[in-house]
């Protein structure tokens, strides 16, 4: 199933979608205020593994293509982390730098929100973002969560939002 906002295209991850996701996951730069994969394979097992949790909590990551191209620019949405568990679900984004500052983000999380909202019983959602990360912070802000902490461990500050 293929979910629709004004300018993506939102679906459930596949094996053939893993090269063009590991192309921006696994880059260094484009991942440095977050996780960013090693290895093909170390991607390969975050995107199975969500998509597993898809199966069993009704959300995760979608694979966000550009609306009438078909290109993938970015990987994220609802999720409840199988790696960092004990932060109930959460709400990430994660786009290869050509999408960068052409509002994505906000686009792909504002729908994420109204799909929580309006399809699962989550009722409270949190997301991260690097203190450097000042857009990603300030998006945060923008739609409604609060900050509720820095998380010293992961050198994240913590939002919070309520549905």
């Amino acid at each position: 199933m293929t979910l629709q906002t004004d300018r993506l295209e939102l679906s459930a991850s596949t094996q053939a979608d893993i090269p063009e996701l590991y192309a921006f996951l696994g880059d260094r730069n484009a991942m440095r205020f977050t996780h960013c994969d090693e290895s093909f394979a170390a991607c390969r097992k975050r995107v199975l593994v969500h998509e597993w949790f898809r199966r069993r909590d009704g959300f995760a990551p979608w694979v966000v293509r550009v609306r009438g191209t078909g290109d993938i620019i970015g990987w994220g949405g609802l999720y409840t982390d199988p790696f960092d568990p004990g932060w109930g679900p959460e709400l990430g984004y994660y786009f290869a730098p050509v999408a960068w500052g052409q509002g994505f983000g906000h686009e792909l999380a504002a729908f994420a929100l109204a799909y929580a909202r309006d399809n699962t019983a989550i009722r409270q959602l949190t997301a991260f973002a690097h203190p450097q990360n000042v857009p990603s912070g300030k998006l945060l802000l923008r739609l409604g969560f609060e900050p509720t902490g820095f998380v010293e461990a992961m050198n994240r500050n913590r939002f919070t939002f309520l549905l």
